[in-house]
């Protein structure tokens, strides 16, 4: 994990992304849908930050901002190529590895032509340069060099990621976004490549913004768990405390909700959630959680969304539950 001193490498201030509605022949605007709202974190280089949360929460989407595959509507994004970076420049420093490996690789091209589309794009290598870079990645990820002649559907689940690892790679990247890089495969490919990712983060120092709805595997890979709700944080801190004590009622309710591998684990007890997200076009006044929350108060729809900083570094949203107003 990196110094609390280092310089993040991703820092995000107050970051909203909203979708317009449109209707009639027109279509014209007639509203908006806040799929992110607000939300601010650094990512320090070298780090695993994982974004966890119910699907329909945001994360994919503050993902696809940061890699400048949505329009962010306010706030900024700071990399280390700047501001005001070109979405070329963003692709030689952020990559990407999605949830579904075959529907992310063209089924028309050889493993080798996948993996060197970067290279040729950029111009970083051509011929026969091109062509071992491209085997060197292969056998980065731990695949056979008969790999480069194949077509995707040729290939396993688990084989299928490591190509889409080995491109991601490809760029020498300084960020990885992981969006459900591991929840389409098996238990065991799954410890697999989550470890082939550790691996490859100790000898390039890669930092990782890992996407996930797997509290374990997040316990097992993350240094620190950022809790997303109706495109807000709910918390903020290190994967120990987040994990063993969460301090957000709807942070209490996720883990209360998943799978115990240690039947002896214990956290506070607290009824499980009821009902769907609420719609982003109309979320509630206040605390968006109020309506799901079984500690809420009347207040709660009064309450400005604030992060509260807690000993340690640790954030939380500001909950009326928990003293914080």
């Amino acid at each position: 994990m990196p110094s609390e001193t280092a310089t993040p490498l991703l820092s995000l201030q107050d970051v909203s992304v909203r979708y317009p509605i449109r209707r009639g022949f027109f279509q014209r605007v007639v509203g908006h849908i806040g799929a992110v709202e607000r939300v601010s974190f650094d990512l320090m280089r070298g780090e695993t930050l994982a974004l966890v949360g119910e699907s329909g929460c945001g994360k994919s989407t503050l993902g696809r901002a940061i890699l400048r595959l949505e329009e962010v509507a306010e706030g900024d994004i700071s990399t280390s190529a700047g501001k005001s970076a070109s979405r070329r420049e963003i692709a030689r420093r952020a990559q990407v590895v999605f949830q579904d490996p075959l529907g992310s690789l063209d089924p028309r091209w050889t493993v080798g032509n996948l993996i060197a589309e970067g290279l040729d794009v950029h111009r970083i290598a051509r011929g026969a340069e091109r062509d071992a870079k491209v085997r060197e990645l292969l056998a980065q990820v731990e695949l056979p060099p008969s790999a480069f002649y194949k077509f995707p559907h040729q290939l396993s689940g688990g084989q299928q990621q490591r190509v889409a690892i080995a491109r991601a790679l490809a760029m020498r990247p300084e960020l990885i976004v992981l969006d459900e890089a591991t929840s389409a495969l098996d238990v065991s490919v799954q410890a697999q490549i989550l470890n082939l990712m550790k691996d490859l983060q100790a000898e390039y120092g890669l930092t990782y913004l890992f996407i996930s709805h797997d509290l374990t595997v997040v316990g097992q890979f993350a240094d620190r768990v950022a809790v997303m709700y109706l495109g807000r944080i709910m918390e903020i801190g290190s994967v120990k405390e987040v994990l063993s004590a969460p301090r957000h009622p709807y942070t209490r309710a996720l883990l209360a909700s998943s799978l115990k591998v240690d039947p002896d684990a214990r956290i506070e007890t607290i009824a499980l959630l009821k009902g769907d997200v609420p719609s982003p076009r109309n979320p509630p006044s206040g605390c968006r959680f109020r309506t799901r929350c079984p500690l809420a108060q009347p207040g709660c729809a009064d309450l400005v969304h604030r992060m509260v900083a807690n000993p340690g570094g640790r954030q939380t949203a500001a909950c009326l539950a928990n003293g914080e107003h």
